[in-house]
């Protein structure tokens, strides 16, 4: 895959629609914005989508509503602009031992071998330190 395409955690599409944290809403706004305007690569796991739906209508202050999520996911889903990746059973292998090895979450070990198996090498997270042991460059667009 193209080098300047950067994987997104859930967090990050969350804080884009999620308008209770003002500052951390308007930073993920934008990114989100642009990925749907194609004016940069931002790519989405099936893991993050499934992720992306759970927090919106179960884990917020004041959750969506299921048809609303429900929107957000199937317009990343549909937009030609976002670039969506998938893992089968060898890259959950793959995880397993990752999580083993780097005493990661399997969440967190499923979504870096899923990055590396599409030649994703970026992901954009609140949660550097996460990723900090792996293959991959955590993100904070909080840091700027």
């Amino acid at each position: 895959m193209e080098d300047n395409i950067i994987l997104a955690d859930t967090n990050i599409i969350v804080y884009g629609f999620d308008i209770f944290d003002k500052r951390k809403h308007e930073i993920c706004k934008s990114l989100v914005e642009k990925a749907f305007k194609g004016e940069i690569k931002l790519a989405v796991s099936n893991q993050v989508l499934a992720e992306l739906f759970f927090v919106l209508t179960k884990k917020l202050k004041i959750p969506f509503l299921v048809e609303e999520a429900e929107t957000i996911v199937s317009g990343i889903i549909d937009s030609v602009n976002w670039v969506k990746i998938n893992y089968n059973h060898e890259t959950v292998k793959k995880a397993i031992a990752l999580s083993r090895s780097k005493k990661m979450s399997i969440w967190d070990s499923l979504i870096v071998s899923t990055a590396l198996e599409h030649d994703i090498t970026k992901i954009y997270t609140e949660n550097v330190k996460d990723f900090k042991e792996t293959s991959i460059t955590a993100i904070n667009p909080f840091n700027k």
